[in-house]
């Protein structure tokens, strides 16, 4: 009886530990992958918009709507622009997004046109400079980038 119990004792905590674990980094992967999809939401619509003929060329900034952490953890992204064999197909941007502290990771891929380049930037979630600009060209060129 007394082994039984000890090992009760040791076992119970450990495994309640392991489930509690698990749970957290799956909600935390959760989060993030939500992060990465609003973001993606976000440069789409922005695109959009930009793109009208109404809007005249210049810099346009989304100052950032997300969130400054999860779990305390702030985040940063990156953004890779895929451009297909037939350019005239369009163009995709990769976002990749991470928390260092939890090595947790998350993507979304967003379509966008022909006229779209990306300049190598960083979003960095705790900064209050972060935001999405979007400089239009009189060519009609969009140029985003992180603020």
């Amino acid at each position: 009886m007394i082994p039984v119990l000890f090992v009760q004792l040791l076992v119970f905590p450990f495994v309640a530990n392991v489930m509690v674990s698990s749970w957290q980094d799956s909600r935390r992967q959760i989060s993030l992958q939500n992060v990465a999809d609003h973001l993606g939401s976000t440069i789409q619509q922005l695109y959009f918009y930009v793109s009208l003929e109404d809007i005249a060329p210049g810099i346009i900034t989304q100052k950032s709507t997300l969130p400054l952490a999860i779990d305390e953890s702030p985040f940063t992204a990156i953004g890779s622009l895929i451009v297909p064999p037939n350019p005239d197909l369009g163009r995709k941007l990769l976002l990749s997004l991470t928390m260092e502290k939890f090595r947790t990771t998350a993507t979304s891929t967003v379509t966008l046109g022909t006229n779209v380049k990306w300049k190598e930037s960083v979003f960095r979630s705790n900064s209050p400079d972060a935001s999405i600009k979007v400089q239009k060209f009189a060519n009609h060129t969009l140029l985003f980038f992180f603020g």
